[in-house]
């Protein structure tokens, strides 16, 4: 070792060398194993018709019913009349959450839920197929339905244009 050797390393071991950066791994960008491979889970508020106006990622074997106070608070500061979810979101927690903030919960009963309520809004459930639908247009560009992104922060950049094109969609039909 002379003095202009480049190797600034006060330990010769396998370690980063000094001042240097670690690998930045999956860990922190919302990617996770579930039964369809290598995924990340979209948890979506919409609006009346099914367009996206706020999201959160998660790795995709993050179960949905511990998302539900979250897309609850993000987004605009609009308070909705009624909480549009599917049977992932059910648990009697995220209904008395919903409850708490004045907002009526339309979420079905899973067949394995004890005591489930005898009434059930099935009109307004069935306004979840204009959610669905704002899916399907989000994931009409390649970039969202492939998750050609490697990190976070791009993926969610990217699907927030793709969402924010969704929300253009009348400009050139006038």
């Amino acid at each position: 070792m002379g003095p202009f050797d480049p190797d600034v390393r006060f330990h010769h071991c396998a370690r980063p060398y000094l001042g240097g950066r670690r690998k930045g791994g999956q860990q922190g960008q919302a990617l996770g194993r579930s039964r369809g491979g290598f995924t990340t889970k979209i948890h979506a508020k919409a609006d009346n018709s099914g367009d996206i106006i706020a999201f959160d990622l998660t790795g995709g074997q993050v179960a949905d019913t511990t998302r539900f106070e979250t897309l609850l608070d993000i987004g605009p500061d609009i308070t909705p009349r009624a909480a549009l979810g599917d049977k992932g979101y059910s648990s009697k927690a995220n209904r008395a959450a919903a409850r708490a903030r004045g907002i009526a919960p339309v979420i079905p009963h899973k067949a394995n839920e004890k005591n489930p309520q005898a009434f059930f809004a099935k009109t307004l459930y069935k306004a979840r197929a204009r959610i669905e639908q704002g899916f399907g247009r989000l994931k009409r560009f390649k970039r969202v339905a492939l998750r050609c992104e490697k990190t976070a922060r791009n993926f969610r950049s990217i699907v927030s244009f793709a969402a924010g094109l969704c929300l253009l969609k009348f400009v050139h039909t006038a």
